[in-house]
């Protein structure tokens, strides 16, 4: 395994020394990081290489037979030939496309080996075929050398040795999946610097290759409903037909009768807040009176009513990798894949953090689990967030849940991190994303109202930490410029088992905070998660062009309607139809009231529009 993790650090020394001139500041100074962080990848992937080897070894206790060691050595020279050409294949490659070893040349190759050749020269076809036989020798020699000499034929008691070596190839596993933690091993965990050509150098491409082989999808062939022209053609006029006329967009205020939007609905009285995003987990319409729920997250409640509220607001996904991007970026959730997943992709994205960045903001994001759980790491840095904190960056004494540090103790760090910052300063985005409130909703606190339901105090702990949070807050010279949105994850985890999609991803968005000019509103026009970016950038004045699946829910001249997808559903709400379409059962689960047949079209061609952009990432 060490002849591996070694060949690992070898293809980042060769990589830094290709592409020196690429990386910052001459590449060299940076090469101890980027073995350092590619470190726990190389290690995943050796542990895949020597199971074969140690199943092997663990025969050779009961037979000394020669085609044992005929297969050994046939196993490590096909292997050393395959890491050869993969070495060389990615060094090749990467100058060009910008990114590690995917699947994409495979494809090439068993497509059309002679146009997969076709712009190479001679010399560099020869070039690589000595650069792979000297990998080659070089893993081979290695093995015949410090391996071989190995030997545990005869050794008694045979038993006793044997278990021994099934628990040490057993023990692989936690190598190959990156630890104990939550999160599997993946290429987020080489993201660490803002500056992607670290990070790409730190990934192994050995590992990248076997990630996007077992992680495909063959996006241009999945939804297709009709030609791309009618499937454009039908989400502009999803766009057209929910277009609000001037006199129809609604707020509900309080206490009185509806009032209309009139152009744009302006709510900061500062021209650059600090923002404060606030993504809660598992929470839902459903945890709050004033959208019609139960007595539970009554903090928010309260903090709803005296905000501005968005009642009739849908989350895009049903979990937290899928829903990221739609929240941060405007990026609609994808019901068959995650586009968190695909690394390369994502690196195309636009995001509120990059753009707020631009304006002059400071992002930081606050997470208190796993920050590479679902390459989250790798969205997060590509997004623009200068600090990340997660559980790593809180003291074993503090991470005391299954997810990490409970709730209270992110908020506590935020709101530390916030303050440090004196008022008048650059303006911050602060991401704080609560984890306590979900399963096995074990959380250090007691509510003598759920005693005995462990879910729902769960969600109590969380609002009430949410709520001390702002109080602090409150407290500060900086609240008076401050913009506080709070939103759920995805739908949410309470109530289980509503039969009703659009129910099920029914949660609130909220603005609190002292930069706001209104309160106590209450806005009823049909959006989801996408439709931050577009709405956030347009209440700071600044273009949100570049986020083409999200509409200013406060223009009312925008598109207005909200999408949801989960397997196998997408869901499209408007202010005069619901639709649930099914894609894997070809059915309409649910509609109401109007314009079925029109509405059903629309959420095919949605789907197929987006699908379509992700191929084209």
């Amino acid at each position: 395994m060490l002849i591996f993790v070694a060949f690992g650090m070898l293809q980042k020394v060769l990589f830094v020394g290709v592409y020196h001139n690429l990386l910052p500041d001459g590449g060299f100074r940076h090469l101890a990081a980027v073995i350092w962080h590619g470190l726990p990848m190389d290690l995943s992937i050796a542990g895949y290489l020597t199971f074969i080897p140690a199943l092997l070894i663990i025969a050779e206790i009961f037979s000394n037979g020669k085609w044992l060691q005929i297969t050994r050595r046939t196993y490590i020279l096909l292997l050393s030939f395959v890491l050869g050409c993969i070495t060389l294949v990615d060094l090749a490659l990467y100058g060009t496309w910008g990114f590690r070893l995917d699947m994409t040349p495979v494809f090439y190759f068993t497509t059309s080996p002679s146009a997969a050749v076709a712009s190479a020269e001679w010399w560099q076809i020869i070039a690589a075929v000595l650069g792979v036989a000297a990998i080659m020798w070089l893993l081979y020699a290695s093995f015949r050398k410090f391996v071989e000499p190995i030997r545990i034929t005869g050794a008694r008691p045979r038993w006793l040795v044997a278990s021994v070596m099934v628990i040490l190839t057993a023990a692989l596993f936690i190598p190959v999946r990156g630890g104990v933690t939550v999160s599997t091993m993946n290429p987020s965990r080489s993201y660490f610097s803002s500056n992607q050509r670290l990070n790409h150098a730190a990934i192994n491409p050995a590992f990248s290759l076997m990630y996007s082989a077992t992680h495909q999808g063959n996006f241009r062939e999945e939804f297709r409903f009709m030609s791309d022209a009618e499937a454009d053609a039908a989400v502009a006029a999803l766009d057209a037909d929910n277009t609000v006329a001037p006199d129809s967009t609604a707020i509900l205020s309080p206490g009185t009768t509806h009032h209309n939007i009139i152009g744009r609905l302006p709510l900061l009285n500062c021209n650059q807040p600090d923002i404060y995003l606030i993504i809660l987990e598992s929470f839902s319409a459903h945890l709050m009176p004033v959208l019609g729920g139960e007595s539970i997250a009554l903090k928010l409640d309260s903090i709803a009513r005296d905000g501005v509220l968005f009642t009739n607001f849908y989350a895009s996904s049903f979990r937290t990798d899928r829903a990221l991007p739609a929240i941060l970026g405007g990026f609609p959730a994808q019901p068959t894949t995650s586009i968190m997943k695909y690394v390369d992709k994502v690196e195309q994205l636009p995001t509120i953090a990059g753009e707020l960045k631009k304006a002059g903001y400071t992002p930081s994001y606050y997470y208190g689990g796993d920050i590479n759980f679902t390459n989250m790491n790798a969205y997060l840095v590509n997004a623009g967030f200068e600090t990340i904190v997660s559980d790593k960056d809180f003291p074993l004494s503090e991470r005391l849940s299954k997810w990490g540090a409970h709730d209270h103790v992110v908020f506590n760090r935020a709101l530390a991190d916030a303050l440090s910052v004196p008022a008048g300063g650059a303006p911050q985005l602060k991401v704080i994303q609560t984890s306590s409130s979900h399963e096995p909703f074990e959380v250090p606190f007691s509510s003598k109202r759920f005693a005995d339901e462990p879910r729902k105090n769960a969600f109590a702990y969380t609002d009430s930490c949410l709520a001390a949070f702002i109080d602090e807050l409150h407290a500060s010279p900086r609240y008076d410029c401050s913009l506080i949105v709070i939103v759920p994850d995805h739908l949410g985890a309470y109530p289980l088992n509503l039969p009703d999609a659009a129910a099920r991803h029914h949660v609130p968005l909220v603005l609190a905070g002292g930069a706001l000019n209104r309160h106590g509103l209450q806005i009823d026009v049909p959006a989801s998660q996408t439709d931050m970016a577009a709405t956030l950038l347009g209440m700071l004045g600044l273009d949100a062009s570049m986020f083409s699946f999200s509409h200013d829910i406060l223009d009312e001249s925008a598109p207005h309607y909200a999408v949801f997808t989960e397997a196998p559903l997408i869901g499209i709400v408007t202010r005069n139809d619901t639709i649930v379409y099914n894609h894997e059962a070809d059915a309409i689960e649910k509609a109401a009231r109007n314009n079925h047949p029109q509405l059903e079209q629309q959420a095919k061609a949605y789907l197929q529009v987006l699908y379509n952009k992700i191929a084209d990432l």
